[in-house]
């Protein structure tokens, strides 16, 4: 059965359960609940020891610490107050992705994870990239985390750990690339759901929007597709 949960807002997301709820719809208790899996140790694999890393969309810095523990100096970015007081050890920028501006300055490698690249606004995805490409030193890289291929048809699915369950509930088509997504997130003692916008990238399309935005696929990660490394071209 469902949660009950509000109508998406005008731009397609929300998000319902205790405590602070950022406009995208992520509720701040539960990301300080998630570990944050294999993801460090991906991106560690990915660049030079001790790399400068932009992080945009840090959150809670789920991935800020670990990455801090193993050597890299994080500024790490994003546009809610309440996710960005959880953050130690690295420097706040608060700022929307498309949206910053941190004038000359370079890093060695901007990151873009939490499958934020599949932003459902045409406008916001090609700001993010362009975000990367204009803050990635020459010779940096960019490291973009992506959904799987058939990520909006294999719905309902649902992850189980020792915590707590992760279920997408739904995929309703918006339009031909665009789905409004339904996250359920369940535990013992509080529930939250999240409802956003996700547009469903082929490989050209993928590769189109890089090369958009000054950048171009330079290795891919992972087995599974998604988390692939790209460079400023």
């Amino acid at each position: 059965m469902g949660w009950p949960h509000e109508p998406a807002d005008a731009r397609g997301y929300d998000g319902t359960g205790p405590g602070p709820v950022t406009p995208d719809g992520c509720a701040v208790e539960h990301w300080l609940r998630l570990r944050p899996g294999p993801e460090p140790e991906i991106i560690a694999s990915a660049v030079p020891a001790g790399a400068t890393i932009l992080e945009l969309g840090c959150g809670v810095g789920r991935l800020t610490h670990p990455l801090i523990e193993r050597g890299f100096t994080v500024t790490a970015v994003d546009e809610s107050p309440e996710m960005l007081a959880h953050v130690r050890g690295a420097r706040p920028v608060r700022s929307s992705i498309e949206d910053l501006a941190l004038g000359e300055e370079r890093f060695d490698v901007a990151l873009l994870a939490s499958f934020l690249v599949h932003n459902g606004d045409p406008g916001v995805r090609a700001g993010m990239l362009r975000a990367c490409q204009r803050h990635v030193a020459d010779g940096g890289r960019v490291l973009i985390q992506r959904e799987g291929e058939d990520w909006h048809l294999r719905v309902p699915r649902e992850t189980r750990t020792e915590h707590g369950v992760t279920r997408v509930a739904s995929a309703d088509p918006v339009d031909a690339n665009t789905s409004s997504i339904l996250v359920e997130y369940e535990y013992d003692d509080a529930r939250w759901t999240q409802r956003f916008l996700s547009y469903r990238y082929t490989p050209r399309s993928f590769e189109a929007a890089l090369a958009a935005a000054g950048l171009a696929v330079d290795a891919v990660l992972t087995e599974d597709g998604t988390w692939v490394r790209a460079r400023p071209v």
